[in-house]
């Protein structure tokens, strides 16, 4: 008897899929079964390096590029990760950016960055997946938000603004694409990563696991069973919920 979180004959496309949290995705993904389309933006010898590590676990991969806030990039990257791989049965919303400005400083510039990356590459690239599953009448899409859209974070107004509206996208689509499509979301808390990295300081990182019951920042390994079960027939009655990894930063 197969197991639920058995992803095996499907097709995963994660979107930022050679950063940190991404890898780690894409790793569970394969390991569940599934055919890994790894998605990347100028992380070249990142995403060929993992895609070779994955290929020799026996995984079927390929590696794809394009900017998710462009309408044509993202309809392209979507098709080449289709020619190669098949139709996209999970779709993994996991391209983002954070930059830190105070709300009195930012430019909007800076603003509609985030909230291009952030939220509108999350739209962009569903729009461009979800009609076929429809179609064929099966499909998971899981949106990665992240515990900031709860409790709000000083210096990162636009990132929580954006993964709030994740949050709420998550929900609306859900709506209208279930029970043929489960729309989902993970929130993570503050996770050890290359892009953590570059913005958390001491004193930052101090600050944001204060309040974690956890007392830690997590890993990347600790959010990406969570993808796995969202994708997978296991969580076949969840539609439009949120499962927070955050070391119990929140509790909702």
């Amino acid at each position: 008897m197969s197991s639920p979180f058995d992803l095996a004959g499907r097709t995963a496309l994660v979107t930022g899929g050679a950063g940190g949290l991404g890898t780690e995705m894409c790793r569970a993904l394969a390991a569940a079964g599934a055919r890994v389309a790894i998605h990347h933006l100028g992380q070249e010898q990142e995403a060929a390096a993992l895609a070779d590590e994955l290929k020799a676990t026996g995984a079927e991969v390929a590696v794809v590029s394009g900017d998710v806030t462009d309408w044509d990039a993202a309809a392209a990257f979507v098709a080449d990760a289709e020619d190669a791989l098949g139709h996209v049965d999970v779709l993994v919303n996991n391209a983002g950016t954070m930059a830190p400005a105070r709300v009195v400083d930012m430019s909007y510039a800076e603003w509609r960055r985030t909230l291009s990356v952030d939220l509108d590459g999350v739209f962009v690239v569903s729009r461009h997946v979800v009609g076929g599953m429809l179609e064929r009448g099966r499909g998971s899409v899981v949106n990665l938000s992240s515990q900031l859209a709860l409790k709000g974070a000083e210096d990162y107004s636009s990132y929580c603004a954006a993964k709030a509206g994740v949050l709420g996208l998550t929900r609306a689509m859900a709506r209208e694409l279930g029970p043929t499509v489960r729309v989902n979301a993970v929130a993570p808390g503050p996770i050890t990563t290359p892009m953590t990295a570059s913005t958390f300081d001491d004193d930052l990182t101090a600050a944001r696991t204060a309040s974690l019951v956890a007392g830690r920042m997590g890993l990347p390994e600790e959010v990406a069973p969570a993808v796995v079960f969202l994708a997978s027939d296991a969580a076949s009655f969840v539609h439009g919920q949120t499962i927070h990894v955050n070391g119990g930063g929140v509790m909702a």
